[in-house]
């Protein structure tokens, strides 16, 4: 299977140096997608109701759709672990809902990468594979994982740490066009919310790009900045308080960044993929 690339993946692949990554969003997605680009066969395990605002570019997508395509990979949603394998064996990409891990330790794969962003360990180790590795706060390099990849934008971004952790959480967005937390739009109040405006929006300051249909009644969700709707809920998720719903990037020029893979998501991409290649060598 070809992708924009031009790298080929597998036609038929061996599960000897199966790949599974914990989380689907588009952080996590940027891994997948370099991991399966590079030959490596991957899964990705992902939970029942995912909440990427970044849609256009997560494979957890397929879970509600069935498929995902980003950047000319598509993650095919599989209903078994059997199914797991035979799309495997096809070079093709499964995504399984797994939240809790359990076909790890059926398909034992020589690598797994917790990229659920979580800012905390939710139950991997270094017992689950040869390789573990762990992007971001919340895992010690060492006695959680094997290595831990740094996620916080600046200097470290994507440094490999063998011992320690990643920079803490420090709850305010990266830095993009000046602006940092005003990028990031968050729910006034608990409730259902539905999309008046979506991905690639060119948006105003203030403006209505959703609406939270509480207990109350609707309750409008707007714009903070001008800019470029980066990224949103899907339509009729279910939140609660504060919940992350919309990131509006001010660069109105960078339309394409909407629908491609970060510049962040590819510099931790490519630190799994050394450590991956490095541990597969010595396999041979």
């Amino acid at each position: 299977m070809d992708n924009e690339t031009g790298l080929r993946s597998n036609p038929r692949q061996t599960l000897r140096d199966l790949v599974i990554v914990r989380g689907a969003g588009d952080i996590s997605t940027g891994t997948i997608h370099r991991l399966y680009s590079a030959g490596f066969p991957v899964l990705a395990l992902e939970t029942d109701h995912p909440s990427a605002i970044r849609r256009k570019v997560a494979f957890s997508e397929a879970v509600y759709d069935g498929t995902a395509t980003v950047e000319g990979v598509t993650a095919i949603r599989m209903a078994s672990i059997e199914a797991v394998e035979d799309c495997l064996k096809m070079g093709q990409l499964p995504l399984l809902v797994d939240p809790a891990g359990e076909s790890i330790r059926a398909l034992r794969p020589f690598a797994v990468v917790d990229a659920i962003l979580a800012k905390k360990n939710l139950g991997t180790t270094m017992m689950m594979a040869g390789l573990t590795i762990a992007l971001g706060p919340g895992f010690e390099a060492g006695r959680d994982v094997h290595y831990v990849i740094e996620t916080m934008r600046g200097h470290d971004l994507g440094r490999i740490i063998s011992s320690g952790s990643a920079i803490p959480n420090t709850g305010v967005p990266g830095k993009i066009g000046g602006y940092a937390a005003e990028r990031v739009i968050h729910a006034p109040c608990a409730g259902i919310f539905h999309l008046v405006r979506d991905i690639g929006s060119v948006v105003t300051a203030d403006e209505q790009i959703g609406t939270i249909q509480s207990n109350d009644g609707p309750v409008p969700v707007c714009t903070q900045i001008p800019g470029i709707l980066r990224g949103i809920i899907r339509d009729r998720y279910p939140v609660t308080k504060g919940f992350k719903l919309a990131d509006v990037d001010p660069r109105v020029e960078e339309l394409k960044n909407c629908f491609t893979i970060s510049d962040k998501a590819r510099c931790i991409a490519g630190s799994v993929l050394e450590l991956v290649t490095a541990a597969a060598r010595q396999m041979d």
